[in-house]
C-alpha cells in the first residue's frame, strides 16, 4: 500500500469518516482475516473476530499514532488481541458448559441417594458449620465446587479443603460402616 493512501486512511480515521473503514476493509480485510484465522482456526470465528476488530479500530481510531507504529502494525495488534480474547472467551464458555453438565450429574446422584432416608443430614449438624455449609451445597443442593464457591462467596481452594475436612469429620462419626461411599463416589 502506498504511503499516500495510508496517510489518507489515517486522516479519515482521525476525522471519524466512515469511508476509512471501507478503505481499511478493502486493503487490509483479507490479511486481517488471515491473522484472525491463524489464531482461532475456525472460519466463522475468524469472521466474528474481523468484525469485532473493525469495530475496535473505529472506536480507537483517535488513539492511532503513526509515530509509534505503522498502520498495519496497529491493525494487526488489534486483530490478533481480539482473536486471542475470542479464543479465551470460547474456551471459558465451553468450560462453563461442562460445569453445568457436572452440576446435572450431581443432581442425579443426590436424587438417587435419597438423604432423607439416611441420618447424614442429622450427623452433619455435629460437624462445624463451615464444613456443614459446604457439604450441604455440594451434595444436597447439587452445586459444583465452582458454583458453591460463587454462591457462598468462598474461594474455590477453601471449598475443596472444607469438603475434604468435612468428609473426614463425617467419616469419624460413621466409622468404617462405609455408608458415605455413595457420597464419596459423587466427588
Amino acid at each position: 500500500m502506498s504511503s499516500l493512501l495510508e496517510k489518507h486512511i489515517v486522516e479519515l480515521l482521525h476525522e471519524r469518516n466512515e469511508k476509512a473503514i471501507s478503505l481499511l476493509y478493502e486493503h487490509y480485510g483479507d490479511t486481517l482475516y488471515g491473522v484472525a484465522f491463524k489464531v482461532v482456526r475456525d472460519s466463522e470465528l475468524a469472521q466474528d473476530v474481523l468484525q469485532e476488530s473493525f469495530v475496535k479500530i473505529w472506536k480507537k481510531s483517535d488513539s492511532y499514532d503513526s509515530s509509534k507504529a505503522k498502520l498495519f502494525t496497529w491493525l494487526f495488534r488489534i486483530t490478533r488481541n481480539t482473536a486471542i480474547d475470542k479464543l479465551r472467551s470460547v474456551n471459558t464458555k465451553s468450560d462453563k458448559e461442562i460445569q453445568i453438565d457436572v452440576s446435572d450429574v450431581y443432581n442425579l446422584g443426590v436424587d438417587s441417594i435419597r438423604p432423607e432416608f439416611m441420618d447424614v443430614k442429622e450427623n452433619m449438624e455435629k460437624i462445624e458449620h463451615k464444613y456443614h455449609v459446604v457439604l450441604d451445597a455440594l451434595f444436597f443442593q447439587g452445586m459444583t465446587q465452582q458454583e458453591a464457591s460463587d454462591e457462598l462467596n468462598i474461594p474455590l481452594g477453601t471449598i475443596k479443603s472444607r469438603l475434604k475436612i468435612g468428609l473426614r469429620e463425617l467419616k469419624k462419626i460413621y466409622g468404617n460402616s462405609m455408608i458415605l461411599l455413595p457420597l464419596l463416589i459423587l466427588m
